[in-house]
């Protein structure tokens, strides 16, 4: 874990705020100056502190669709077969979210789907097919109350 101070902890609450700000306001917003905001900013990420900078994009501007919570379960835990699904499943645009968890089921996921066919096309080629699957429940969004992918930083905790 990197040493993380009070300009390192401000800069990446802000930029988890809006990752759009150019380097002048982060800096103006952070009480430093803009080239200390640029040398911290890049540090993080080398660090891999800041892991990307995306757009989050409104689900119900572009056709919300479908979207799926699902706990995957498997005949078989070794390592090999873990790691084997979970490579599987990362490498399909539709999952957004995978989880290894426990106890219970093996897997969680966050599926996001356009409709009811593409879903089930999806649940065909990742869990239907493969022998290694032993039982999937899945739960429809009917409402995203909330989503906010920031991290509570120690200042801030």
């Amino acid at each position: 874990m990197m040493n993380l101070d009070a300009v390192d902890l401000t800069l990446l609450d802000l930029l988890q705020a809006d990752a759009s700000l150019s380097n002048q306001d982060l800096a103006s917003r952070a009480n430093t100056s803009p080239a200390t905001a640029l040398r911290r900013v890049r540090r993080l990420l080398d660090a891999g502190v800041i892991e990307r900078h995306v757009a989050i994009l409104s689900p119900e501007h572009i056709g919300e669709g479908l979207t799926a919570i699902v706990e995957i379960t498997l005949d078989r835990q070794g390592a090999e077969h873990l790691e084997a699904f979970e490579a599987r499943v990362i490498a399909e645009a539709a999952v957004q979210q995978c989880y290894r968890v426990s106890p219970g089921p093996d897997f969680l996921l966050v599926v996001h789907a356009p409709d009811m066919p593409a879903y089930h096309a999806l649940v065909q080629r990742l869990f239907t097919q493969d022998a290694n699957v032993r039982n999937v429940k899945a739960f429809f969004s009917v409402k995203r109350a909330k989503f906010d992918p920031r991290l509570t930083l120690p200042a801030k905790r």
